[in-house]
């Protein structure tokens, strides 16, 4: 661990998740961190947290086989790899649709800029009432300058699309959603007593005989879930039945995963997603907060069907302010939290500039899965664990109800994630590297030490 900046990173937020110091005496990081040209230091967070991530799989497999944590070796640019790896699925015999819809992206408005999203169908249609225009990209161009970006936001969002107006991280740090962020921890844990054990089957993989349900979608939750499998872990996707996952995304995010789809209204599908959680391990869900709570399946009712459930949830903007229950995703949050802006910024462009990798919901994702290693099923009590994109972009916001969650924020004092990992602007413009990689791998366990 020859690099003194992933170091700080590792062990500061390793030891918030309860970590022993023992296994990062044994962690090794080799190569270097580019191939994430950016004003920030995107390398630092992608190694960062694919370290934390297997440090985690490690210390299960420590606790399973009763020995000394494995060696745990992180090459930086398999890390920065793996956070962009959607980019690199290779389709045999069939085509890849593109990634964003044809009128997604950042748009000017009178005052400055915004970015709809629009990959969903319901978000498309959204934004397409508010505007009351054809989807094309020039007609909605010309319309958007009609407004102010809060405006357009504020109308987008209530019309229930996503969209994210171009703030800078000063003026999101007076908003009172970046105030309420500024009060949320990094990992923040809920205990709970055990009152039954639920038993895990350990087989030859370091997570072989842990049940997850996954409830997620692009791309923090996917990214964890599909992290716990590639170590053995059982992973059953749930999607309502009809449900069009963005389709670029879809082998990326359901590799090493079964699928099933229930409708949670009908009392059938109802009856079955309830013995699912009366068996799992882990449930992972990404539907904003209140979601789970109106079909009578909270906190709360999960806890009561399954008292050794670790359960956790991930939102875009965090668990508290006003928009806890707003629609979010990772471009999104780089707009509102100051991200773009800064990129902007340092670079001298007309135009946002954002990250060039969805490096909150990675991040988040990968920082998931190691929390739901640390809460690892045991006779220890249950934890409820909570995280959010602003707080990987703020300090990635976690918290587990016997689980983690996800929220975004950036540039809190001393809370960033891209703040502890790599968010002061680098000297300089980017550099891009040539050569695409087609094998991603995040990180290795040593098979001896």
């Amino acid at each position: 661990m020859q690099n003194l900046e992933d170091v700080r990173v590792i062990e500061r937020t390793w030891g918030e998740l309860g970590g022993a110091a023992e296994p990062l005496a044994s962690l090794r990081m080799t190569g270097e961190s580019g191939g994430l040209p950016s004003v920030f230091r995107v390398g630092t967070l992608a190694s960062a947290c694919a370290a934390l991530a297997t440090l985690g799989v490690a210390d299960v497999l420590a606790a399973r086989a009763l020995a000394a944590p494995r060696s745990v070796c992180i090459d930086r640019r398999h890390a920065a790899i793996a956070f962009r790896s959607e980019r690199y699925v290779t389709a045999l015999g069939w085509e890849i649709p593109p990634p964003w819809d044809p009128i997604a992206g950042d748009y000017e408005t009178a005052d400055g800029f915004i970015r709809l999203h629009t990959n969903y169908e319901n978000h498309r249609a959204a934004v397409l009432a508010v505007l009351g225009t054809p989807a094309e990209r020039d007609s909605i161009a010309a319309r958007v300058r009609d407004f102010c970006a809060a405006e357009l936001e504020s109308a987008v969002v209530n019309a229930g699309g996503a969209a994210a107006a171009l703030r800078s991280a000063q003026d999101f740090a007076l908003h009172p959603q970046g105030q309420a962020l500024e009060r949320e921890p990094l990992f923040a844990t809920k205990k709970r007593a055990l009152e039954r054990e639920l038993r895990v089957d350990h087989g030859e993989r370091p997570l072989s005989g842990l049940r997850v349900l996954d409830l997620t979608r692009v791309i923090a939750g996917p990214v964890c879930t599909r992290f716990l499998a590639a170590y053995g872990a059982d992973v059953l996707r749930v999607d309502p039945p009809g449900f069009q996952e963005v389709g670029a995304l879809l082998v990326e995010t359901t590799a090493g995963k079964r699928r099933t789809f229930l409708d949670l209204r009908r009392d059938a599908d109802r009856a079955r997603f309830e013995a699912l959680v009366e068996q799992a391990h882990v449930i992972v869900h990404g539907y904003r907060s209140d979601a789970l709570e109106r079909l009578g399946l909270g906190d709360l009712w999960r806890h009561a069907a399954n008292p050794a459930l670790i359960s956790v949830s991930f939102d875009a903007y965090g668990f508290s302010g006003p928009w806890a229950a707003r629609r979010g995703f990772d471009s999104l949050v780089q707009m509102s939290s100051g991200i773009a802006a800064r990129g902007r910024e340092v670079l001298g462009a007309r135009r946002p500039v954002s990250l060039p990798a969805q490096a909150l919901d990675h991040g988040t994702g990968y920082l998931m899965a190691a929390a739901v290693c640390r809460e690892r099923p045991s006779s220890a009590p249950k934890t409820s664990l909570r995280t959010s994109k602003k707080p990987t972009a703020h300090g990635v916001g976690c918290c587990a109800c016997a689980a983690p969650a996800k929220s975004q924020a950036f540039g809190r004092a001393g809370g960033s994630l891209l703040d502890r990992w790599g968010a002061i602007p680098q000297r300089g413009s980017p550099r891009r590297q040539s050569g695409d990689p087609r094998v991603v791998i995040a990180g290795n366990l040593v098979t001896s030490t």
